[in-house]
């Protein structure tokens, strides 16, 4: 059956706020689907969002880095370059990872997102360093400080979970220092502090030593592991939907 109104029907958009949800494909495999207003958009959860194995690697990161080395290793040269068409294909590969993670953020799989925003900081290095163009080279850098913030953002978040608190923080550290970097490439290092990316990084870090110092995040793990040893699992999963509703209440997604 090709027409997919019944699903529509059963599962309404939102104007409001990000519509994704996680289901098992036919094939069994784990998809991402977000509702959009004329339809829906639904991704690998892993590989490439679309499914597709260009010249059959993962991704066309891959393949160009894979011919990078090829060209490399043949030539003993550095001369390898992305003419205009290679640099447009991979912009497009980097919308379908940014539609991806953007969806797996608000699933809260902070994992997945930290793999799909490095990937996608990867891809914006490739791009500088090898696209034959100027315009190319520069074509992504805007985006650079958001997908470092949201890297971080979901390395923050996948720690507090652990209830690493201070390595939470480092990790956003980390990354604001990657931006000012940026800023400091750019000769505008003034701007810095200024980047909203940057602003909202040093909260989120503000909020974690003020709202977890009482580590409350522990306790309830430490109730949880009572819960599942008792084999209580009804009692575990409450206490695990507590955990993940400090985690939103404490520090504003």
């Amino acid at each position: 059956m090709l027409d997919i109104s019944h699903i529509l029907k059963n599962w309404e958009y939102s104007s409001e706020d990000i519509t994704v949800r996680l289901i098992e494909g036919a094939d069994k495999r784990l998809k991402v689907q977000m509702r959009l207003d004329l339809g829906l958009l639904q991704m690998e959860y892993t590989g490439r969002p679309d499914g597709k194995q260009p010249y059959g690697f993962e991704s066309l990161l891959e393949y160009f880095q894979h011919q990078q080395e090829e060209h490399a290793r043949a030539s003993g040269k550095g001369d390898f370059f992305l003419d205009p068409d290679d640099c447009e294909a991979l912009r497009r590969e980097s919308l379908q990872y940014y539609y991806r993670y953007l969806s797996l953020f608000h699933l809260q799989e902070y994992e997945a997102v930290e793999r799909d925003t490095a990937r996608n900081l990867r891809l914006f290095d490739f791009l500088k360093k090898y696209a034959e163009r100027q315009e190319d080279k520069l074509s992504l850098e805007q985006y650079r400080p958001y997908v470092h913030m949201m890297n971080a953002r979901s390395a923050a978040q996948r720690l507090l979970e652990l209830n690493r608190c201070e390595e939470a923080v480092r990790r956003i550290e980390d990354s604001i220092e990657k931006i000012r970097e940026f800023f400091r490439e750019l000769g505008r290092i003034d701007l810095a502090d200024k980047c909203g990316e940057v602003l909202f990084l040093k909260k989120f870090a503000q909020d974690i030593h003020a709202n977890w110092k009482s580590d409350p995040v522990g306790e309830l793990r430490k109730k949880m592991k009572d819960a599942v040893e008792r084999e209580d699992y009804e009692t575990a999963a409450i206490i695990r939907d507590e955990i993940k509703k400090l985690l939103r209440n404490h520090i504003k997604t």
